[in-house]
């Protein structure tokens, strides 16, 4: 790496996967202090590395066609959203600040086959926007025959696909039955495995700790780990 001839990209991502440095968020002064190179020389590596994988098309995702392609649609998926903290803005702090997280954040919605476990198309929006509004912002959609499994974050979306499934909310002066409780239950058990996925992607730190790069690349990065994942996935022995 750095201008050494003869290593190719994919020897240093699949070393680094063995390695487990892949998952380090380490800063540029620190790799440019390993390397004895500038920091605008790790900077460009770093973007140059990210366009061969792009163009390689090794780390591509299904996206949202294939949500409605007939040969491809998925049988039952789940739709979470992840966020990932940022540093403070220094204009616009309105729009990226989460109520939820009670600070400035990016979100990622994924869309997950939970037949393979494998992610199928990644949106990212400002940490200010609901789920439900980034889901209709992101304007993905659903096959009819597909059935999708989301929290309650996303009220309302029935409207949009009928073949969804979240939990039922107990009335305002009622209780949840017996039914309603067991079907909360059978599908917190059948989402489950959409809380695997997001660990295993933010084993990738760039995930989980702070954000610190530029805001404009987060979306490039978040769909290249996504297809990282993927690959793993399909290349498990």
């Amino acid at each position: 790496m750095f201008g050494r001839p003869g290593i190719g990209v994919f020897n240093v991502l699949a070393q680094s996967r063995r390695r487990g440095t892949c998952g380090e968020y380490r800063t540029y002064f620190h790799i440019a202090s390993d390397w004895q190179v500038s920091e605008a020389t790790v900077c460009r590596t770093v973007h140059w590395v990210e366009n061969i994988l792009v163009n390689s098309g090794r780390f591509r995702l299904g996206g949202k066609k294939s949500l409605l392609t007939p040969s491809q649609k998925p049988k039952t998926v789940a739709m979470d959203v992840t966020e990932s903290p940022i540093e403070r803005p220094k204009y616009g702090q309105k729009r990226f600040f989460s109520g939820k997280q009670k600070r400035h954040t990016l979100k990622s919605q994924f869309v997950i086959d939970l037949k393979t476990l494998q992610v199928i198309c990644v949106v990212n929006d400002s940490g200010r926007r609901h789920d439900f509004k980034l889901f209709i912002h992101s304007k993905v959609r659903f096959h009819s025959d597909t059935e999708s499994l989301e929290d309650s974050g996303y009220q309302g979306i029935a409207k949009f696909h009928a073949n969804s499934r979240i939990p039922r909310k107990k009335p305002r002066t009622g209780k949840l039955t017996n039914v309603d409780k067991q079907f909360n239950r059978d599908l917190a058990r059948r989402r489950v495995a959409v809380e695997d996925v997001n660990r295993r992607l933010k084993i990738f730190r760039i995930f989980s700790q702070r954000y610190r790069n530029r805001r404009k690349r987060f979306a490039l990065r978040s769909h290249l780990i996504a297809g990282v994942y993927n690959y793993d996935i399909q290349n498990a022995c």
